[in-house]
């Protein structure tokens, strides 16, 4: 079995479709729920949820998460990070290395296939430095830098190496021999590459380690290397015809034209202002306008999409209001998190919901534990790094994205996948 621990509830399905492509029974446990029936799981994934905790809580999740993971005598253990390094990178990495004993890991953040590459340790998104993106305005963790060597150095007091990628390119054996000597050096090692064809060949090297970090994309290449167990199937049918709720808490530009898109297209929409999603006291009045529409409509067959305001000027409203009321930036992130996962659970108790999609990291964990769900099993591929999945506690089929993952048109038909399981069994 692979141990996976991911910082975030997409992360973890991000890096889990990886391995269920490759016909890997794939399984998504928060940290600490009771880990049931996985005598047949291939890759075993715990959330933790950490990227937007305080040191002490991250560090605490991500050393009873590890444990666990050691409890399944694991061939291999993966800290999955965020793609662009945000969150509590360098302590969750150190925690993971001491609690296993290990004293290297090979780090890939490189992700081609959703536009991130790494030159010389400078990472970049879609062809731009990374500290050049919207990430460097991330309202939790802003990306100032694009240095991966640098970022890391900055959050551990371990040697941090790297290997560019002319080495990479001389193949597999080159690469396992340079690998060799950085173990001599440092403790951690960043690890160029630009291509899906780089990938295959760091994944060569590295898939004898203990212990690698890194993105999904990596993942994709290991995937190949990987256990694959013969277990039945498990089947459960979705016949119902009711609408599907999608929930945006992300203002990611991707996201945001994810939304317009489905706009476009004439869907079922409220979009709730600062005010709505700020002050104290007015969960009711969504409870009694927003959420009873929205019942009312997907009882009928209709999608519903409902989404915190992503247009700039109410995102600025959104700050002076949080800030008037004494809230920093991540407790204006989490207020709208709870808020939409709270309407979340009032629409999804009442409906008897089954179809669900919500983009936003932050968003995806706050709904999940509204909802009482434990964790997921993974489905199928909606877009690059997005899969369907089958809740665990709740009978409900699932979408959890990224912000900045998918294409213009992903959320419509992330919406559609989930229809097609109407007329049969999924697995």
């Amino acid at each position: 079995m692979i141990g996976i621990i991911a910082d975030d509830t997409t992360g973890a399905n991000d890096i889990g479709i990886m391995y269920r492509n490759y016909g890997c029974r794939v399984k998504v446990y928060n940290f600490d729920a009771l880990l049931e029936d996985i005598e047949d799981c291939d890759v075993l994934i715990l959330d933790t949820d950490s990227r937007l905790d305080t040191e002490e809580i991250a560090q605490y999740k991500v050393n009873i998460a590890t444990r666990k993971l050691m409890n399944q005598d694991c061939s291999m253990y993966f800290n999955k990070t965020c793609s662009v390094f945000r969150g509590n990178i360098g302590l969750e990495l150190d925690t993971m290395l001491q609690v296993l004993e290990a004293d290297f890991c090979p780090i890939v953040l490189a992700y081609p296939e959703n536009g991130r590459t790494t030159v010389n340790g400078m990472h970049y998104v879609n062809g731009v430095l990374l500290s050049e993106t919207a990430f460097n305005n991330d309202p939790v963790h802003p990306m100032k830098q694009s240095n991966l060597v640098e970022i890391l150095l900055r959050q551990t007091v371990e040697k941090v190496g790297h290997i560019d990628l002319d080495v990479v390119r001389k193949g597999s054996i080159v690469l396992s021999r340079v690998l060799a000597e950085r173990k001599k050096t440092c403790v951690y090692c960043i690890i160029d590459a630009v291509t899906d064809d780089d990938l295959k060949i760091i994944a060569k090297a590295i898939e004898t380690e203990k212990y690698i970090g890194g993105s999904a994309g990596i993942a994709k290449a290991l995937a190949e290397y990987a256990p694959k167990s013969s277990g039945s199937e498990n089947v459960v049918a979705f016949n119902d015809s009711k609408g599907t709720l999608i929930i945006s808490g992300s203002l990611t530009p991707q996201t945001k034209a994810q939304v317009s898109y489905l706009i476009d297209r004439n869907i079922n929409y409220f979009e709730l202002s600062s005010e709505k999603m700020l002050e104290a006291g007015n969960f009711d009045s969504l409870k009694n306008t927003v959420a009873l529409k929205a019942i009312d409509l997907l009882s009928t067959g209709k999608d519903v999409l409902i989404f915190a305001s992503n247009n700039a000027y109410d995102v600025e409203q959104t700050k002076n209001i949080g800030k008037k009321m004494g809230l920093n930036e991540l407790q204006i992130s989490k207020r709208v998190s709870s808020v939409l996962s709270d309407l979340t659970r009032y629409i999804a108790d009442e409906t008897e919901l089954s179809r669900l999609v919500v983009a936003g990291g932050d968003t995806s964990g706050a709904v999940c534990k509204a909802l009482d769900i434990k964790g997921n099993y993974i489905l199928d591929e909606i877009q690059p790094g997005v899969p369907s999945a089958r809740a665990i506690g709740r009978n409900l089929l699932i979408v959890l994205k990224s912000g900045s993952f998918g294409k213009e048109n992903f959320l419509f038909e992330a919406a559609d996948m989930l229809k097609q399981y109407r007329s049969g069994a999924i697995t």
